[in-house]
């Protein structure tokens, strides 16, 4: 097996592993009661919730668009939005493969240079990352029960700051320079103009208001299926908070969060005095619904891709 099928499938067998010791690890009275938790769930807030992630996705998808214009393109709302669904679903079965599989969508559909499009895309992830990190930074500083690590912020943005300078002096400008390589410089290049768009942006605030809003909506999405279960109904906004901030780190971890995401919710909650049957069927909900959502919407997105775009393809 080869190192890049073996990043394929590392994540998706480290959820499932993740899935076999939650199973492994509770006694059959407890994964009753689990199932009961799930079972007897008000599913008016599971609803709810799937509500709030579709506003998201669509706020992304508006968000996108932003980044685009400045560059010159003008991508169709539908097309977009679909390709974010799209996106999503493909993460599930590859980790960032969705993010690759975007930009083609639009490269495909929209004219969209590749590298342009990917750029944009890098772009939103930083912007993404820093939301969580400082969501990290608030649950932190709130918790009463997880203490803050020992670090040093300015040691680590110093030193990557001068590895990304001697990187771009020694490589890129060598590269440059001997006009080596020229279709990887003219891709780095496009690249580039990708992820610096948003410099030339005009709508700055709407853009960073969506960003807020996608994470807020996250939030809600989860904050809500609290009120599903009698267990978590009466749960204040630093468990859950806490709880959000773990399950975020976890979807990075495997496939969609498969197995880590309710571990993860359940590490945190059952700390809050929330039993851990009730714990990890709270994870259960959020995750299940959100994946069906997801596959629900991509599947549909990858069929009507083609059909909405029929004309453009027959002038392809």
């Amino acid at each position: 097996m080869g190192r890049n099928s073996l990043k394929k499938i590392l994540p998706l067998l480290i959820g499932l592993l993740l899935v076999y010791y939650s199973y492994e690890n509770t006694s059959p009275e407890n994964r009753i009661s689990v199932l009961n938790s799930i079972s007897k769930a008000d599913y008016k807030f599971v609803l709810l919730s799937i509500f709030f992630g579709i506003l998201s996705h669509l706020s992304r998808a508006f968000r996108w668009k932003y980044l685009l214009i400045p560059l010159g393109y003008h991508p169709g709302t539908l097309n977009s939005i679909m390709s974010v669904f799209a996106c999503f679903f493909s993460n599930l079965g590859i980790p960032r493969s969705g993010e690759v599989l975007r930009a083609s969508v639009m490269r495909y559909y929209e004219k969209i240079p590749f590298e342009k499009g990917f750029g944009t895309i890098i772009t939103e992830r930083i912007f993404d990352v820093l939301i969580l990190l400082s969501f990290i930074f608030t649950g932190l500083l709130i918790s009463t029960k997880i203490e803050i690590p020992k670090f040093s912020l300015n040691f680590y943005f110093l030193f990557y700051i001068l590895l990304f300078a001697l990187f771009y002096l020694f490589i890129f400008k060598t590269i440059e320079k001997k006009g080596l390589f020229k279709n990887i410089f003219k891709f780095l290049n496009g690249l580039k103009k990708g992820v610096f768009s948003i410099s030339k942006m005009g709508n700055k605030i709407l853009f960073f208001s969506h960003t807020i809003f996608i994470w807020f909506s996250y939030f809600f999405m989860f904050y809500i299926v609290k009120f599903s279960i009698p267990e978590t109904y009466n749960l204040g906004f630093e468990p859950l908070f806490v709880a959000f901030v773990a399950g975020a780190i976890a979807m990075s971890l495997t496939n969609g969060g498969i197995g880590a995401y309710p571990l993860a919710i359940a590490a945190i909650l059952n700390q809050y005095e929330v039993s851990y049957e009730a714990s990890i069927a709270f994870g259960w909900i959020v995750w299940t619904s959100q994946t069906l959502m997801i596959v629900f919407f991509g599947s549909l997105s990858f069929v009507f891709l083609p059909i909405l775009n029929k004309k453009t393809l027959t002038k392809i």
